[in-house]
């Protein structure tokens, strides 16, 4: 099993890896994010299991973190670390996704740990997909609850993208891929890069999930300009495009598309 433990405080981060150490010799922590956007990297880079997020962070929060990872293909198994009092704690005794005071003692550890045990348990072959429990658990912890999914609309068809100092009307089906890029998404077509505002997580709600594949946080690929794909020499798979130079790494969470390819 693999871990991933973010907090802002190095202290508790190097506390509870060393008390994990003790109630769980065999999980492997595999990555130490010292704020929400730096957990939110590694997650998408390392693929957790298990992810103990503090719930006061700069950046984004614990709870702003755990919402993004809800959509995500194979979310991990999360367990809030809190210094909420022991009323709040109570509260979440018997939820799904678990919670820990801190600093966490052996015996409450313990507790934890044999909770996820039985979650990350085998059944069918697979570990059972935590991100019910998640939206269950970030309604309680949230005042308005995890808002529901907005009515589904139709897929994209045009994009308005800046391509220096004129506007461009791009057709979809001309995408090749969209790239996140600072505070601007880049959208590669035949003859070149375009820009527009639109973050890639709002983006990928507007297009076909059929047509066009998420393989990374920053990355969402056109199926139709995919040849195949490869392992660099650091065991990454890469997709490999038609008729392009480039190659655009695959996520740990999102390998599963090329099963077979």
């Amino acid at each position: 099993m693999r871990a991933l433990i973010a907090d802002d405080e190095a202290h508790l981060r190097e506390y509870l890896e060393s008390q994990l150490k003790t109630v769980w010799p065999e999980l492997r922590v595999v990555a130490r994010a010292a704020n929400g956007i730096e957990a939110l990297r590694m997650i998408d880079e390392e693929a957790p299991d298990v992810v103990f997020l503090d719930i006061r962070m700069p950046g984004l929060t614990g709870l702003d973190v755990a919402a993004k990872l809800v959509d995500s293909p194979k979310p991990p198994h999360i367990v809030f670390v809190t210094a909420y009092d022991q009323y709040a704690v109570e509260a979440f005794e018997h939820s799904a996704v678990d919670y820990l005071l801190k600093p966490a003692n052996i015996e409450r550890l313990e507790k934890t740990v044999g909770k996820l045990k039985a979650r990350l348990k085998p059944s069918s072959g697979e570990a059972a997909v935590p991100a019910a429990a998640l939206q269950a658990l970030l309604a309680q912890l949230t005042a308005g609850g995890v808002p529901a999914p907005a009515p589904t609309a139709a897929p994209l068809q045009w994009i308005r993208a800046s391509h220096g100092e004129e506007t461009r009307l791009i057709p979809i089906d001309d995408v090749i891929y969209f790239q996140s890029n600072d505070k601007y998404t880049s959208v590669f077509v035949a003859d070149g890069e375009s820009l527009i505002r639109t973050p890639i997580s709002k983006l990928r709600e507007q297009l076909d999930e059929q047509q066009f594949w998420q393989i990374h946080r920053s990355v969402i690929v056109a199926a139709r300009h995919v040849a195949g794909t490869r392992q660099d020499f650091r065991g990454r798979l890469m997709v490999q495009l038609k008729g392009r130079p480039e190659q655009l790494v695959v996520s740990r969470n999102y390998v599963d598309l090329f099963r077979g390819m």
